[in-house]
């Protein structure tokens, strides 16, 4: 590693780092690759002569002139991120061999993950109870009985194997987890008595892993024995990618969030056609564009189709990185590294990409997403329209009755029986959960109510939301709407949605009803939610309290009222949507001690 002709030495926070710099390469195309790009070919640099060669360096410097998809190379990520489903039988795989060291008398410690491992538990609970006080023990009671052997068995591996971290249930979702907490930007080891930086860089056993491209750090989902291949250090085989790069310029309206502009990129970016390749996003319109809103995009990468949607480290990062309580000597270093080896957000540089898509972020309209795919935006004031021909698909008509005589009320066809905030692709953004609370607060001041029929549920990504809105007292606006806690996981999105009252679900059955289900997630594919729930809108958590107090989708909120105040007068969604000047009021609450308080247990 010593003789390694590519390392270098930077100074930062008056300690020195070994690093592999680009300079050392002696031509300069690699100024042009996309930022992507750059971090796998560090990689190559640092791997020189192990598991890369200088054909694979080559192999980039020859895609400034070619950008096309290229050679086989190897990619060693830093570090490998797994959820419970998925990565339960990564760690049943350890325990095999560790038992078959054991039986033969060797030594079971050479059986450990050769880079760092977290596995976060997120995907198991389940909103059986919601809208009390109790439905957020009820149902972490509930889901230690239904996994109680599964999550003894991860305790087990994690006192058994070294580099391996188990982050326990009702932490928080592993992808927002990893946003706030894991995520380094630049990571750092002791290698033969030096210290190393170098690019926080992971694959994760879940689809959504691409979320931490927000932060700047590169990483993907793949699958488990890939990712088993690389706990135990063996480099991810793939293909040099072409790199489709999307010039964001402008600013996004008032009144218009960070879910409008990812359902805006989805069906843009699905249109174009970008499966099995890296997506960048780089211009002016970053400037404007936090840390929050850039993993809402990041987090729907697998919706858009590509491998990644990768933002540069910039001010927005280093801004992050100390709102979420990382220490100073850390941002010090991420942005001394990303000057030093050309990876910070340069919007003068003439980066090169396989194909160039731009979107003025002042032309995106408040949107949702279904009824069955997340790709298929609709506007606001076009849900009305799309809903009502997804029920003429199924012959039925927007003015017929659901009666639900058991519990004394009939519903609309087309009502919205599930409105869930949940997900980490929203909850990670506090500006669209803050949103949501300011609303909950001026409908309870109008005296609005959340029609009988709606099962709402509140599934923060971290508890770092309790937190703040708890501070703000917005949970208890919330709370008086139903949308109490209830876990800190997936949930609805999903489909752990729990089940619908029985006296529903039956009336929706045997009328062959079509009703919806309205989230802040990132998938909504029929049945995926629930069973009986034929159309599943994504939006953002504002609009989920909205269509809540609405119960119904067969609604033009931009021109029909919510409903009718205590005076019996009738109220808009303008009357009750915060300014961006009332958000940033309450945000100003959220600060560093909030985050190392919520992980100070993990």
């Amino acid at each position: 590693m010593s003789k390694n002709p590519f390392s270098a030495s930077l100074q930062s926070n008056n300690e020195s780092y070994r690093y592999y710099a680009f300079e050392k390469l002696g031509d300069a195309r690699y100024k042009r690759l996309p930022n992507s790009l750059k971090v796998l070919l560090e990689n190559q640099l640092r791997f020189f002569n192990q598991s890369a060669s200088q054909s694979d360096i080559d192999a980039f410097l020859n895609w400034v002139d070619k950008p096309q998809q290229g050679t086989d190379i190897n990619f060693s990520p830093a570090r490998v991120l797994m959820q419970d489903f998925t990565g339960v039988p990564a760690i049943v795989d350890l325990a095999a061999m560790r038992e078959a060291v054991a039986r033969r008398g060797g030594d079971v410690s050479v059986i450990s993950p050769q880079v760092p491992v977290d596995l976060v538990i997120d995907h198991s609970v389940s909103v059986d109870h919601y809208a009390s006080a109790r439905a957020f023990n009820d149902n972490v009671k509930l889901e230690m009985e239904r996994n109680g052997e599964r999550y003894r068995f991860l305790k087990w591996g994690k006192q058994a194997f070294k580099n391996f971290q188990v982050v326990p249930p009702g932490t928080g979702i592993c992808h927002q987890v990893n946003l706030e907490y894991l995520g380094k930007v630049v990571w750092q080891r002791d290698a033969d008595g030096v210290r190393e930086a170098y690019p926080d860089t992971l694959v994760g056993t879940d689809s959504h892993t691409p979320m931490i491209n927000g932060l700047g750090v590169l990483g993907w989902g793949v699958g488990g024995i890939e990712a088993e291949a690389a706990l135990l250090g063996q480099p991810v085989s793939m293909l040099l990618p072409e790199v489709i790069g999307v010039a964001l310029t402008g600013k996004l309206k008032a009144g218009v969030t960070a879910t409008d502009l990812v359902l805006t990129v989805v069906e843009m970016l699905r249109k174009h056609g970008v499966v099995g390749k890296f997506v960048e996003f780089h211009g002016p319109g970053l400037a404007d564009l936090a840390v929050t809103d850039r993993a809402t995009i990041a987090n729907m990468t697998p919706e858009f189709g590509a491998t990644c949607g990768f933002f540069p480290v910039d001010e927005k990062v280093i801004e992050y990185l100390r709102l979420t309580g990382r220490d100073e000597a850390t941002l010090q270093l991420v942005e001394d590294y990303s000057k030093a080896q050309n990876l910070w957000r340069d919007d003068d540089a003439e980066l090169v990409f396989s194909a160039e898509l731009t979107l003025d972020l002042g032309t995106v309209e408040p949107s949702l997403a279904g009824p069955k795919r997340p790709q298929d935006r609709v506007t606001l004031s076009g849900l009305k329209s799309a809903i009502t021909e997804c029920i003429h698909e199924f012959d039925r008509r927007e003015n017929d009755e659901i009666p639900v005589p058991e519990m004394g009320f009939t519903m609309p066809e087309g009502a919205v029986v599930i409105a869930a905030i949940t997900s980490c692709t929203n909850t990670s953004n506090p500006d669209v959960m803050l949103a949501a609370g300011l609303m909950a607060r001026a409908a309870n001041k109008r005296g609005l109510k959340v029609k009988p029929w709606v099962k709402t549920s509140l599934a923060p990504g971290s508890k770092v939301v309790s937190d703040y809105f708890a501070q703000s007292g917005l949970q208890v606006d919330l709370d008086a709407l139903g949308f109490n806690l209830v876990g800190y996981g997936c949930t609805t999105c999903i489909g752990n949605s729990g089940p619908l009252p029985e006296a529903i679900d039956k009336a929706i059955a045997d009328q062959h009803a079509v009703v919806s289900a309205v989230l802040s997630g990132n998938r909504n594919f029929e049945g995926r939610i629930h069973n009986n729930v034929r159309a599943a809108w994504l939006a953002s958590p504002p609009l989920v309290v909205a269509y809540a107090l609405a119960g119904t989708t067969v609604i033009d909120l931009h021109s029909e009222p919510l409903g009718q105040d205590a005076d019996g007068k009738p109220v808009y969604l303008l009357d009750i949507w915060p300014s961006n000047d009332e958000i940033q009021a309450v945000r100003k609450s959220i600060d560093g001690e909030m985050f190392q308080s919520a992980y100070a247990g993990v």
